[in-house]
């Protein structure tokens, strides 16, 4: 595949030094990946959200605490009455946006009421659409009541895509991203440079940062080949990347558990993988402890029997799952397939490790009469050109709690159900296990209901990996952590 116009135009403001920040400025350079092909919307509920961005412009009203609880962020507290209908939050005061205008809750009743717009199509409904309504208490206090009882809701608010914008602000929510977090707009094209400078209002003090750049860079070899020439400050890594960094004071390579995984989706909704029997052949001719050992390493990560439920998690389920080629040939040759299954797989570089995950798979599966034809699709505009669209195709998603991705990527009809699975069970399950106050019970049915996708699901999860990062040698506020832990405006670029 060549180098595409992005990577090219990359080359060449590197070469002129385009990139190089100003020396009176603190100028954090990143990239981004392009993977909506220029399609990036600044909408936080958009399903074609400018990741990157949104993070830094808007805050949540919690954010995840050391051990995975919801800690406070525009919500300094919370309570629910004793059937767990209804939640009362308590915000921050003297929070402001970017424009000046005071956050209070008339804009979290107005930003979780979008939540559920069928014009915006948002995967985020899959998750909260459990909200019956939104009162506005006062300015400082709301009322948030659940169709149903819901003891973690505060759990489904630590979502990276439930950010607070004005009251009323969603029709011009992308021209005019206005929010309350530590960087404010100052530019943005996706396809080329995006500019962020420092909130100097920001409620949790000014961020030592005066900008933060995103060089639009889709294809994950070609970012790290920008960080090795020292044109980016902040990048992800492949295990087989990392070594490249290993001893050298000019960077520094983090690794840590953060729930991070790659499979391979089958449409349960296409052709030959509507037969369960299929599926379950595809994902049980896999051997997970060497294929985690392999991409990852021996200290890598841990194998995952196909449910996305980080181990740290309460409610995920301890499954077995060694490889069975034999079972595998059964299964196939029960469906119809006695001579085995031609398929064809799509990947991509837009994120790290997605091509080398589809190779192995490949192999792996071969022994079972499983013929992997890789097609190695562009980078630029993966997400919006390959995923849900084709049969079969690799995917990757960060870590998250339970419930939400049980509800975001297996509940039939979620915006996000990249297989297409539909179990009206399983969804029943779901709801249960929503509506169970008690913590054993519903773990009970979390994990009944991640052994029925296990038994016949359309997603292959091999393992959850861990995460790796490389910075440049100079920043300083970033802990071997998630990035859902980093306080953006306590970064910094020392001398």
């Amino acid at each position: 595949m060549g180098m595409s116009r992005h990577v090219l135009c990359l080359a060449a403001a590197l070469a002129v030094g385009l990139l190089t920040p100003a020396s009176a400025e603190k100028v954090f350079r990143q990239a981004n990946d392009l993977s909506f092909g220029g399609a990036e919307s600044l909408d936080p509920l958009s399903s074609n959200r400018f990741i990157e961005v949104v993070a830094l412009i808007y805050s949540r009203l919690m954010r995840e605490g050391e051990s995975g609880e919801a800690s406070p962020e525009l919500a300094t507290s919370w309570t629910a009455n004793a059937e767990a209908t209804e939640w009362t939050l308590t915000l921050q005061p003297g929070v402001k946006f970017h424009d000046g205008s005071d956050f209070d809750a008339a804009d979290v009743a107005y930003s979780l009421s979008r939540i559920e717009d069928p014009a915006l199509e948002s995967p985020v409904a899959s998750v909260l659409g459990i909200i019956d309504r939104v009162e506005v208490v006062d300015p400082l206090t709301v009322k948030i009541i659940l169709e149903a009882p819901h003891a973690g809701l505060p759990l489904l608010l630590l979502d990276y895509r439930v950010r607070m914008i004005p009251d009323g602000s969603g029709p011009t929510i992308n021209e005019n991203p206005v929010g309350t977090g530590p960087f404010r707009v100052e530019k943005v094209d996706a396809e080329g440079t995006t500019t962020l400078v420092a909130n100097d209002g920001y409620w949790e003090g000014r961020p030592k940062l005066d900008k933060i750049q995103f060089t639009a860079i889709p294809d994950a070899e070609a970012r790290n080949q920008a960080m090795l020439a020292g044109q980016l400050d902040y990048n992800l890594l492949t295990a087989e990347q990392a070594p490249l960094y290993a001893n050298n004071p000019a960077f520094q390579v983090q690794s840590f558990p953060g729930g991070q995984w790659v499979g391979a989706v089958f449409r349960t909704n296409a052709e030959p993988f509507t037969d369960p029997r299929v599926r379950r052949a595809l994902r049980i001719a896999v051997d997970r402890n060497a294929m985690l050992t392999l991409l990852e390493g021996t200290d890598g990560g841990a194998v995952g029997c196909d449910t996305p439920v980080k181990v740290s998690d309460p409610y995920r389920a301890n499954l077995e799952c060694p490889q069975d080629i034999e079972g595998a040939k059964a299964l196939l040759a029960e469906a119809g397939y006695p001579d085995g299954i031609d398929i064809e797989l799509f990947t991509s570089d837009v994120s790290p490790g997605m091509v080398r995950f589809a190779e192995v798979y490949q192999a792996q599966v071969a022994p079972a009469g499983i013929r992997v034809k890789v097609n190695l699709a562009p980078s630029d505009g993966y997400w919006d050109d390959v995923w849900l669209k084709e049969p079969a195709f690799v995917t990757a998603w960060d870590g998250r709690p339970a419930d939400q991705f049980l509800n975001e990527i297996f509940r039939t009809g979620a915006g996000n159900n990249e297989s297409f699975y539909s179990d009206p069970a399983f969804d029943a399950l779901l709801d249960k296990a929503r509506s169970t106050v008690d913590v054993e019970a519903a773990r009970a049915l979390y994990v009944q209901a991640q052994q029925m996708q296990f038994d016949d699901g359309g997603t292959s999860i091999p393992f959850l990996k861990n995460s790796r990062r490389v910075l440049n040698g100079k920043v300083t506020g970033i802990l071997p952590k998630p990035e859902e832990f980093i306080r953006w405006h306590l970064v910094d670029l020392t001398e």
